[in-house]
């Protein structure tokens, strides 16, 4: 059964390299690979194209563009989600469609409801989220052995990311 590993990156250019790491050293693929950042550059970094994908607008789908022009905007599933309560955000991956129906009714909303839904107790979710609300980049990656984990989570480390954490089945440790 996969695994999801969490982790915090604290500039867009380790968040790349952790992304390049991945996808060359961990065996990880491109659809297996989560982010989540502020949208602190707007329109001026992506050519949007206004189409509702949740109700109340919740989500703009990212049409041309990419991020900063690095390995960020090429993940699959890049977008741009508003979050209320949060603002605009740029997300890639499974965490997308796990934030997708923050805005249609998630118990706890933001960020952290999307999070819940992944797995994630709501004490980490919710730290997670004020994680990002401070410019910081949440990852994943989804692993499907128990070595696999064990080599992202030396990746992150060796990266230089910070809040490490896992889910299986519900459960998440730290490390």
């Amino acid at each position: 059964m996969a695994t999801a590993i969490f982790c915090i990156a604290k500039t867009p250019v380790m968040a790349e390299r952790i992304v390049d790491l991945l996808k060359t050293s961990a065996g990880v693929r491109e659809q297996d690979i989560s982010v989540l950042f502020p949208d602190r550059a707007g329109s001026r970094d992506f050519a949007h194209e206004y189409s509702s994908k949740a109700p109340e607008g919740a989500i703009a789908g990212v049409g041309a563009g990419g991020v900063t022009g690095g390995l960020l905007g090429l993940l699959a599933g890049i977008g741009a989600l508003a979050i209320p309560g949060v603002g605009p955000l740029i997300a890639a991956g499974p965490i997308m469609a796990a934030l997708s129906g923050v805005a249609v009714g998630a118990a706890v909303g933001g960020i952290a409801g999307g999070l819940i839904g992944m797995g994630i107790p709501e004490f980490e979710a919710k730290r997670y989220e004020d994680m990002v609300k401070g410019g910081n980049i949440l990852m994943s990656a989804h692993a499907e052995t128990h070595e696999q984990t064990l080599r992202i989570k030396d990746l992150f480390r060796h990266a230089g990311a910070e809040d490490i954490a896992t889910t299986h089945e519900g459960s998440l440790s730290t490390r």
